[in-house]
């Protein structure tokens, strides 16, 4: 991330509570993934290609 800031965002289906949520932050090269109860901990990252088959994959289920 090289200190650059991530804008960080919620599925549209997150309910309103905030609980139980995942956070998205897409960067020109990689997406990051985090819980929105621990944004302390380091997010989990993938490239722009993984992500798409990972979409892919929840979508066949």
């Amino acid at each position: 991330m090289n200190g650059t800031r991530l804008a960080w965002f919620k599925s549209s289906y997150s309910g309103t509570a905030g609980d139980n949520c995942v956070e998205v932050a897409v960067t020109e090269q990689t997406i990051h993934v985090r819980d929105s109860k621990d944004v302390m901990r380091r997010p989990f990252t993938m490239g722009r290609n993984g992500w798409s088959q990972f979409v892919a994959f929840l979508g066949d289920n």
